[in-house]
Parts: C-alpha cells; structure tokens; sequence
C-alpha cells in the first residue's frame, strides 16, 4: 500500500500550507471588515457585534498562524545548519 503525500511530509510542505492558511485568514478578515462595514450601514448592531466577534477570533488565528510560519522557518534553518544544506538545495 503506497502512502499518500501530504503537506507535511516536510518542513518545506508545512510551512508553504501554513502560508496559505495565514493568506486565507487575511482574505477572510478584509471580508468580515466590509460585511461590518454593511452591517452598521443597515443598523444590524447584533450582527456588528457577532462580526466583531468573528474579526476578534480571526485576528488571534492570525497570530497563531504567523508564530507557526516563523517556527517553521527556524526549523527549516535548523535543519539546513545541522545538515549542512544550503538554502534552496532541496
């Protein structure tokens, strides 16, 4: 049985699948700022407020997400010293 590739077979696959998980969550938080924007221009504070929340949980995702990229990045370098690698020779 051939096992499957997936995006964290190595550093290098973590760490760009992590990149575009940190795009998502930007995309997702312009979003949320203009359905805000609509909101308070339709009155609908308890939608304000929920969007807010969203933005909120969105930003701390964010956080996380930029703290594992650069992580991600110290390993990769790690493992480049100790191997004696040189960037981009993979």
């Amino acid at each position: 049985m051939a096992s499957e590739r997936t995006p964290f077979d190595s550093i290098e696959g973590a760490r760009e699948y992590v990149g575009l998980l940190r795009e998502a969550a930007q995309k997702t938080i312009e979003s949320v700022h203009q359905d805000i924007a609509r909101a308070r221009s339709e009155s609908a504070e308890r939608r304000v407020d929920a969007l807010q929340l969203v933005t909120y949980k969105l930003d701390r995702l964010s956080r996380h997400l930029d703290a594992s990229h650069r992580l991600l990045n110290d390993l990769r370098t790690l493992r480049r010293l100790i191997l004696g690698e040189r960037p981009g020779s993979e």
